[in-house]
């Protein structure tokens, strides 16, 4: 065999290789979660670190500003931040993600550290994700919806999420209206919400 035909064959060989290790190692295509970095979030000084894969998610709504543009959005979640930061004096924003009308999700502490989106107990072992509004009268646009669906089924891709997490509103698991009626009655006829 001649040297320009081995180094193809070896070529070949390496393409291969890299193809089945993309095939093994590639996690499940996730939709684009907008980083901390773009929306200009303040540093975090969180360091408690949940232990995944995590049986529980909490969703739960700001029961503030909705917004409907990724420049508004951006704008509410740093608005959110900051009063969770400098008001109530927590290490960052509370929840792991939120959930803008503009279909986006922003990445709050994410999927590795633990939140204060309900009771310390709920807490250490749930992710929290959070619609940016109030959804007491009126339910999330499509958009939305499906960006938290998207962003749940990431989880599972990830080995953030056990396959077969559980979903609660915040109202399950602590004394409040959230996630507000309305979209409080639409998550319960989410697949993993559990049937009474």
């Amino acid at each position: 065999m001649s040297r320009r035909c081995a180094l193809l064959a070896w070529a070949l060989l390496g393409l291969l290789r890299l193809g089945e290790a993309q095939k093994t190692e590639a996690p499940a295509c996730c939709s684009p979660i907008v980083p901390r970095n773009e929306w200009r979030a303040l540093q975090s000084e969180c360091t408690q670190r949940l232990s995944l894969p995590l049986r529980y998610v909490v969703v739960s709504h700001t029961a503030g500003s909705s917004c409907n543009t990724p420049a508004l959005c951006q704008q509410q979640t740093q608005n959110v931040q900051s009063y969770h930061v400098k008001t109530l004096g927590w290490c960052d924003v509370g929840y792991n993600f939120l959930i803008g009308e503009d279909g986006l999700v922003y990445e709050g502490r994410g999927w590795n550290f633990t939140g204060a989106h309900a009771d310390r107990f709920w807490n250490t072992m749930s992710i929290g994700i959070s619609f940016m509004g109030n959804y007491m009268d009126r339910v999330p646009p499509p958009r939305a919806l499906r960006a938290a669906q998207g962003l749940l089924a990431c989880g599972v891709a990830q080995g953030a999420l056990k396959s077969n997490y559980v979903l609660k509103g915040h109202r399950d698991v602590q004394r409040t209206l959230s996630p507000g009626d309305q979209l409080y009655n639409l998550i319960q006829n989410w697949p993993h919400y559990p049937s009474h």
